[in-house]
């Protein structure tokens, strides 16, 4: 059975630095997702995680590649349960007035839960980080 792969592209009236900014920097995730924040020093081999508004670590990984502003792999668990591994790439690339941003995650576990978890959040963070970058405002990504 082939695992799955999700890939996600949008494209956003940005810079690949913002894109880049937006992506790593807590003060900017908190702002489109959902309070949600990603903390790390972004350089290969660094831990990274995912907080809660109360700080407790939603997500957890390492850093595996990071090229700002064009390119950051991380890996992806649960700490709850890390042995459910996944991993996560960002690609963001200047295309004339605008930022071509693709997010690939992968490599899951075999009986993942993660992959359904992500296939219902990646679609709202991402118009959320869109809809952030262009207007200064974040969706509600936890409407339902």
């Amino acid at each position: 059975m082939q695992k799955p792969k999700l890939v996600y592209t949008t494209y956003i009236r940005s810079t690949p630095k913002d894109v880049w900014a937006a992506i790593t920097k807590p003060e900017f995730t908190a702002q489109y997702w959902g309070k949600m924040t990603n903390v790390s020093d972004w350089k290969r081999g660094s831990k990274w995680e995912h907080h809660n508004p109360e700080h407790e670590v939603w997500i957890t990984g390492k850093v595996l590649e990071s090229a700002p502003p064009k390119r950051l792999v991380l890996s992806w668990a649960d700490p709850d349960d890390l042995k459910d591994k996944s991993r996560v790439t960002f690609e963001i690339e200047k295309i004339e007035d605008m930022t071509c941003l693709t997010v690939t995650h992968g490599s899951f576990t075999t009986g993942s839960t993660m992959a359904g978890k992500v296939s219902q959040g990646w679609p709202k963070v991402l118009s959320s980080l869109k809809t952030f970058l262009e207007t200064g405002k974040g969706l509600n990504i936890f409407c339902k």
